[in-house]
């Protein structure tokens, strides 16, 4: 194949991306669904005029699929969202236009980077040849005429590059490509595109367009590594598996349950790694830090070791470096990343998560922790599941004190959950409901529960919901919202009524910041600034009667369907109806009100947020008392893990 073809850099951008491909021990699927845009004068000359023309071309199989979005920030939620479904293997490409369009982008940018999942975004420029400036939306820096708006796309990409000239465009292209499909590297990846070069044609070598298979890797262990931690874990009498993402993203469910069964290591979960073992699994203690269950917090504050999987030790999953409490507790850290192996300063096993524990439970062939320590997960577990199911199902005392019309938020959590299918996705991001998600929600299936908590973006969760089952179309998604997550980006409702995409989205009613206003009563500061009221007049206070916000009124002018439901038998109901709902109707909306001061049953955990350490308010003076408690017990975790068992190098 020689010779080349003219064609503009627009069109040449969506020609190749049409032909990239990933692979995975030996399963290859394209590496872009499809791209995700909103037109402006940035853009829609430029890549809305060649996603136009390959749309319409009948002379080549390989295309681009264009969806029309509502809002840049959702649109990147969207891809994200897929990204993770799939597994890192596939995603979707965003482009926006110049100024206000593109920079819209940064938070979806910032999520993808901080969870480690790769998106591609196009956002457009200002003219390179700076003919016609200062155009419209163009930032002028006095210092620095090279300067724009998508220069703050820099610290939140993994890769980034400004083509400013069509020679430019093919390294740019193959850079991207290479940080998209490595599990270390990957994230935002965005390629500034100025608007004047988006429309400028050039001869492109016709091999630039050649199908090319970006293959993604599984690093297997160091022999050395390996046969530490093995060492390591033989010794220890108590340790504890903190599974987190990485366990999913390299498909090791099933080794994970090997090991485990093979040497009955209990296992705790991030949120990223939330399901990596099922629930009833008898190593399974659900949740770990804090948002965890009281089995995973009580096992993880005695463990003498702690073999991470595939998690970057964010301070929920360590309780702000609360969870892990034995004087002598040490860490191994399984994980792709050496950046991520290396905290806490554990040994490194810089490993694929499914090779790792595969060669671990062959080192460990024959050891098991010892059975009185399998009695206590069980033992543990068995008090915690009971808690979990009067938080689904509460006494007469908690539900005959709730207004009328009112529900608890754990039983609308318990009705979703056993009302669902396994196989059923749940995607939630922001408020009270990721916690108590996390330590309720029994996942039952892979890649069963989808809850952003790297960046835990308010407004994630339609977008996202729309992502997820783009990506697996054969499973129902119930996307979990709070008012406050909710009325941040409602309108890509719109966007799933145009795609006839089924998503059942549960829109909990509760007047404010549920989680908020919890912590702010924590830390002593009332709930001040939480609630939806009117301004009291007398007070000029936010404390007067609740807004009358209709948000079921709101979802059904966006073209969903709305349910509206008032007690548990209708909340039943609509769940059944919402299964249903035909698979091509689009979102389906279940309104319901709860009473946001009835709570999940705690998880004896603690999160690190700074208490005034003086103030007038008596609240303020008693919480900050609690907080330096709950410092106390902060602990650096810098001891070097001991490279021979019985005791550290000297």
């Amino acid at each position: 194949m020689t010779g080349t073809v003219r064609l503009t850099v627009s069109q040449a951008v969506v020609r190749f991306l049409a032909v990239q491909w990933s692979e995975r021990d030996g399963r290859r699927q394209k590496l872009f669904a499809g791209c995700f845009g909103i037109f402006g004068h940035g853009n829609v000359a430029g890549l809305g005029q060649a996603l136009l023309q390959d749309e319409l071309a009948d002379d080549h199989p390989d295309r681009l699929p264009y969806v029309l979005a509502r809002n840049e920030q959702a649109m990147v939620h969207t891809a994200v969202a897929y990204a993770r479904q799939k597994d890192r293997l596939q995603t979707w490409v965003c482009t926006a236009s110049v100024g206000p369009g593109s920079t819209n982008m940064l938070t979806g940018a910032a999520l993808a980077t901080i969870n480690r999942l790769p998106v591609l975004l196009l956002p457009s420029g200002t003219f390179a040849t700076r003919v016609a400036g200062p155009v419209l939306q163009e930032l002028e820096a006095p210092y620095a005429a090279d300067v724009t708006v998508n220069d703050a796309f820099r610290p939140l990409s993994r890769f980034f590059d400004r083509v400013n000239r069509p020679e430019q465009l093919p390294s740019a292209l193959l850079g991207a490509m290479r940080v998209l499909t490595d599990p270390v590297e990957t994230g935002a990846v965005t390629i500034v595109l100025p608007q004047d070069v988006q429309a400028e044609a050039f001869d492109w070598p016709v091999e630039l367009f050649a199908p090319r298979v970006w293959r993604v890797g599984r690093p297997l262990p160091e022999t050395a590594d390996l046969a530490e931690a093995a060492a390591l874990i033989s010794a220890a009498r108590r340790p504890f598996v903190v599974a987190g993402g990485g366990v999913h993203y390299s498909g090791a469910e099933d080794a994970l349950r090997a090991f485990c069964e093979a040497t009955g290591i209990p296992v705790g979960e991030s949120q990223a790694g939330k399901g990596a073992l099922p629930h009833g699994h008898p190593q399974a203690m659900g949740a770990v830090g804090s948002t965890g269950t009281t089995a995973a917090n009580a096992l993880a504050r005695e463990a003498d070791l702690v073999i991470g999987i595939g998690t970057r030790y964010s301070d929920f999953t360590t309780a702000s470096r609360t969870a892990f409490q034995d004087p002598g507790v040490r860490f191994v850290n399984v994980n792709v990343a050496r950046f991520d192996a290396g905290k806490l300063a554990g040994l490194s096993v810089v490993a694929d998560a499914r090779e790792a524990l595969t060669a671990l439970t062959q080192a460990l062939d024959g050891h098991h922790v010892d059975p009185a320590y399998r009695e206590r997960q069980a033992g543990l577990w068995r008090e915690w599941d009971a808690k979990v199911e009067a938080a689904y199902n509460p006494p007469p005392e908690v539900t005959g004190a709730l207004a009328d019309g009112v529900l608890t938020q754990g039983t609308v959590l318990g009705r979703v959950n056993e009302l669902s299918d396994p196989a059923d996705v749940v995607v939630c991001a922001a408020g009270s409901m990721p916690g108590d998600l996390h330590k309720l929600w029994r996942v039952r299936e892979r890649k069963a529960y989808h809850v952003e908590y790297g960046y835990s973006c308010m407004g994630y969760e339609i977008p996202g919901g729309i992502g997820v089952r783009l990506a697996d179309p054969g499973r129902d998604v119930f996307v979990m919202v709070g008012d406050g997550s909710y009325l941040m980006m409602p309108t890509e409702l719109v966007t799933a009524v145009q795609e006839r995409i089924k998503i059942i989205v549960v829109l909990v009613q509760n007047h404010g910041f549920h989680s908020i206003g919890s912590l702010s009563e924590e830390l002593g500061s009332q709930r001040f600034g939480t609630s939806y009221r009117f301004r009291d007049e007398a007070t000029g206070r936010l404390a007067g009667d609740r807004l009358p916000v209709d948000l079921a009124a709101s979802a059904r002018s966006f073209g969903a369907t709305v349910i509206e439901v008032r007690d548990r038998q209708e909340l039943e109901q609509a769940i059944k109806d919402a299964k249903t709902a035909p698979a091509d109707g689009g979102p389906v909306v279940i309104h319901v009100e709860t009473d946001p001061m009835v709570h999940a049953p705690d998880s004896e955990s603690w999160w690190d947020v700074p208490v005034s350490q003086v103030s007038e308010l008596g609240t303020t003076r008693r919480a900050y008392e609690r907080y330096t408690t709950h410092k106390a017990s902060q602990r650096p975790h810098v001891a070097p893990t001991p490279h021979d068992p019985e005791g550290p190098v000297r």
